[in-house]
């Protein structure tokens, strides 16, 4: 496949000269994610592909417009996958996945998506070509500016090559299910996490509590005879549909909020939540007032992204402190001097 970096690299210095703002777009899957921004589309599927597999190292280069279906393929054909069990939501690139730092319902157990990232090759606002990290765990001097554009939504630089860790596919899992309210799965999980068990994934849709064990053979049956609980057959079926979102809880057509909190924090809502990494991740549809939401999460510690909206002109993501926002701003006018890249695809004032 081509290396379309030196041409994409020219789009952006004419851009830069120009100071004509840039919306990068992929497969355009997670179009609804972020602040609506305007400006000239910058395509970057075409730079796309797998550079390197290095199955005995465990890491895996590829082009950011590669499809993450082709890189979990390309995985599983060696026994391996991505550890942070991203969702596509369609059909994803692995540059989209990465820059939205997003990561399914394994993450509390393995690491996010940015635990994964060894090394990327971008190109910033001014159409440099950069390289930072490398393709070993060891690689980590300095400032981590790999890991810095995991979530960083497109506003530092584009994302060109990635290199990530991988793990072994754990062949063997079992789903249990407890009927609990709320509040009684918050203590279970955090009962469970005072315990060496093989846990996964764990979730609660309001009625039911749902975990899955993977590992040995020898290790879920000794876990699942501690915990007890009912046996689910269509285990893998059911976490895909947590992770793209297509479990019966997300058929709902009002904004869809996702809050993170501190996993044993119990809020007031009036809506029906959906409760995700053992009560860490919350997902909640409301029609209740932006502020009245965030202040809920800062109560107890946590703030709250409104992931799909209804409307345009609210702020996706939570509002930054002064200290913060000034940081971001710094970072913001090194990478992007020009402000041309994803122009308020997180904050209004970057």
């Amino acid at each position: 496949m081509p290396d379309l970096g030196h041409l994409l690299s020219e789009q952006i210095r004419t851009a830069c000269n120009e100071h004509q703002p840039l919306v990068i777009q992929g497969n355009n899957s997670k179009a609804f994610y972020g602040n609506p921004c305007e400006g000239q589309t910058l395509d970057v599927s075409g730079h796309h592909g797998i550079i390197s597999h290095e199955p005995s190292e465990l890491v895996l280069t590829a082009r950011a417009g590669t499809r993450l279906s082709d890189v979990k393929q390309t995985l599983a054909e060696r026994g391996q996958m991505l550890g942070f069990e991203p969702p596509s939501f369609g059909d994803a690139t692995l540059g989209g996945t990465i820059a939205c730092n997003l990561s399914g319902p394994r993450r509390p157990y393995a690491g996010a998506a940015r635990d994964f990232v060894l090394g990327c090759r971008i190109i910033n606002g001014k159409g440099e070509i950069l390289q930072f990290g490398g393709k070993v765990m060891k690689n980590v001097a300095g400032y981590d500016l790999a890991r810095l554009m995991s979530g960083s939504m497109g506003t530092l630089g584009v994302l060109l090559d990635i290199s990530l860790k991988v793990l072994p596919i754990q062949q063997q899992a079992i789903s249990l299910q407890f009927e609990l309210d709320v509040k009684q799965a918050l203590q279970q999980f955090a009962n469970w996490r005072q315990q060496p068990l093989p846990i996964s994934a764990a979730c609660h849709d309001g009625e039911t509590l749902t975990v899955r064990l993977t590992g040995s053979s020898v290790a879920l049956s000794s876990a699942q005879q501690t915990l007890g609980g009912e046996a689910l057959a269509e285990g893998t079926d059911f976490w895909q549909q947590v992770r793209e979102h297509e479990h019966d809880f997300f058929q709902d057509q009002r904004s869809l909020w996702r809050l993170s909190l501190p996993a044993t924090a119990s809020i007031d809502l009036n809506d029906k939540q959906f409760i995700d990494w053992g009560g860490a991740q919350r997902w909640v549809f409301s029609d209740a007032l932006v502020s009245e939401l965030r202040a809920i999460a800062e109560t107890v510690g946590g703030h709250a992204i409104l992931f799909r909206s209804t409307q345009d002109n609210d702020d996706r993501f939570h509002p930054l402190d002064k200290a913060m926002l000034a940081v971001q701003q710094r970072l913001k006018k090194s990478f992007d001097p020009e402000r041309i890249l994803n122009r308020g695809k997180m904050y209004r004032q970057l």
